[in-house]
C-alpha cells in the first residue's frame, strides 16, 4: 500500500511498517495525546530496532514507497 492508505491505518489506530525498512521489527504508531500529555496535538511514533520508541518524521523515500503494510 502507499503512505496515504498507511496513514488511514495509523488513524483507525493500527500499527504499520514498510518492507524496505532494513530493521525487523520496526513499525509506526499514531498516538493522540490526552489530559496528562505534554503534546498538544497527535504525533507519529516509531519502535526501533531496540524496541524504543522515538518520534518519527517521513522520508521522502517513506513518503513516496509503496511497500506499506500492516505491523
Amino acid at each position: 500500500m502507499n503512505f496515504g492508505h498507511a496513514l488511514a491505518h495509523l488513524r483507525d489506530g493500527q500499527k504499520v511498517t514498510r518492507d524496505g525498512w532494513n530493521g525487523k521489527g520496526m513499525w509506526l504508531a499514531l498516538q493522540a495525546p490526552d489530559q496528562h500529555s505534554k503534546m498538544s496535538r497527535p504525533y507519529i511514533y516509531m519502535s526501533t530496532v531496540d524496541g524504543d520508541l522515538v518520534p518519527w518524521v517521513a522520508s521522502q523515500s517513506d513518503l513516496l514507497a509503496d511497500d506499506w503494510r500492516l505491523a
